[in-house]
């Protein structure tokens, strides 16, 4: 089957996992939370994987660091509604642990990508 350039980047497979298990995590959030919080973290969590994708389609690597600067940026704003979400008594504290762990690796790699296109 043909796989797609993004779909070949780790980077993007990590942040596609990170999303699946957000959107796993967000289910259990209080019934009033679903077009609150949860949506607002499910959408931003999207918004990673999806501005990778896009930033490999483009052809100017101005524009592809761009992409990778906005996945960058909806990935920290993932990471603060989560601490909320923590802070409200959402998820616990092996939870967050374990997201800052996958933030942290995500970051590295995006921040390996957008480098990579200084060349």
């Amino acid at each position: 089957m043909y796989q797609f350039a993004f779909e070949k980047l780790e980077v993007w497979n990590k942040s596609r996992d990170f999303t699946k298990f957000i959107y796993l995590k967000t289910k259990t959030f209080p019934d009033f939370e679903k077009f609150g919080l949860s949506s607002q973290i499910q959408r931003a969590a999207v918004s990673v994987c999806s501005n990778i994708a896009e930033g490999s389609s483009r052809f100017s690597l101005k524009d592809q660091k761009l992409f990778y600067q906005i996945a960058y940026s909806s990935l920290m704003e993932t990471m603060n509604q989560l601490i909320i979400s923590y802070d409200l008594g959402y998820v616990d504290d092996m939870f967050l642990t374990e997201i800052r762990e996958r933030v942290l690796l995500i970051s590295r790699l995006l921040n390996a990508l957008r480098n990579s296109r200084d060349r």
